[in-house]
């Protein structure tokens, strides 16, 4: 067993702690890595705060960059010392269709995910990157792309393939235009993966005050959504419409934003159940969607169009001690727009 450092609540809202635990050595496929970088998610905050008291304790993370440490007798994809990167799945069955086609995250015997899961190997929960080090199937690492800074790639192992997903999906590129609504985590790193991509941009948001930002990261235009006269005249304007807010809020004024067959995609995930009225998807032929994560295949697409086009998220880096603090800012909506926790050491 491996000896490793992490930081783990005790119990549904417990404040993080340090702890330490056992993870087990890795099988023959599987890769040992050493953690740098982890980023904190709002899915992190939402797992703290509403676990399962059968759930602790609890170490969250999955947002992780860092060294291999170690790897098992049949790996062939890496050696020690390869920096690399992981999200929030270290295994599937591998065998189920999903799987076969690289989109992993729809495995029908369903994920290993990188906390809160079952280990199919010892039966033992999985326990995340707010640690020291992890055990990964070598399948789900990926190299880490030279001329990505490493804190700045940890949040694209989960908002960045999370936005990525849909916007290659329905088509974000020259000639269409893309709308985000939101912009913290998630959405900043979608409004720079759709500029990269071509589209005309439209950033959504609730703060005027972010307009020039909002344009820095990319936006070609920016709507202030509380404004009912400034999203009348958004009516058909959009092909995509990507929805990063966690919060409950109406759908109908982004829908009456989509063009004739537009799509609005919701990757943001409200605690409260979220109300349509039927006909603004009717009127249009407008369909609402979903996404979440993403599979081998689409991830490793993502890294790859990143480093081409030099995208990465805006972080705020802590070192590990200061995760309650990033915790609790985050839960206030005051970072900008990703915290990262530095684990070294």
């Amino acid at each position: 067993m491996r000896k490793v450092n992490g930081w783990a609540a005790q119990a549904p809202g417990a404040a993080l702690e340090r702890w330490e635990f056992e993870r087990r050595e890795p099988q023959a496929r599987e890769v040992a890595v050493r953690i740098r970088y982890c980023g904190v998610c709002a899915s992190d905050l939402s797992a703290l705060r509403h676990g399962a008291p059968a759930a602790y304790p609890l170490v969250p993370g999955h947002e992780i960059v860092g060294e291999v440490s170690a790897v098992g007798t049949e790996v062939s994809r890496f050696a020690v010392g390869d920096q690399v990167a992981v999200g929030n799945i270290i295994d599937s069955c591998r065998k189920c269709a999903p799987c076969m086609a690289g989109r992993e995250n729809w495995c029908e015997r369903g994920v290993t995910l990188t906390y809160g899961s079952t280990d199919p190997v010892d039966g033992a929960r999985t326990q995340g990157g707010y640690a020291s080090e992890h055990v990964v199937n070598e399948r789900f690492v990926y190299p880490l792309p030279d001329g990505l800074d490493p804190a700045g790639a940890a949040p694209l192992m989960c908002a960045g393939v999370t936005t990525w997903v849909p916007l290659r999906r329905w088509g974000a590129a020259p000639g269409r235009t893309v709308g985000i609504v939101g912009m913290g985590g998630l959405g900043h790193i979608a409004l720079k993966l759709a500029h990269a991509m071509g589209a005309e941009t439209v950033q959504f948001t609730t703060s005027a005050t972010k307009s020039t930002e909002a344009r820095r990261l990319g936006a070609d235009d920016v709507v202030l959504s509380s404004d009912e006269r400034e999203m009348a005249a958004q009516a058909g304007r959009c092909d995509l419409i990507i929805d990063t807010v966690g919060a409950p809020h109406a759908l109908e004024p982004y829908l009456t934003a989509l063009a004739v067959d537009g799509t609005l995609c919701l990757v943001g995930i409200p605690e409260q159940d979220l109300r349509v009225d039927p006909l603004s998807l009717i009127v249009g032929a407008k369909n609402l969607a979903g996404a979440g994560s993403g599979g081998t295949g689409e991830t490793q697409e993502m890294l790859d169009f990143c480093v081409r086009h030099g995208i990465t998220a805006e972080t705020e880096v802590l070192p590990a001690h200061q995760v309650n603090t990033g915790l609790a800012r985050l839960a206030r909506n005051d970072v900008r727009y990703r915290f990262v926790l530095e684990l070294d050491g």
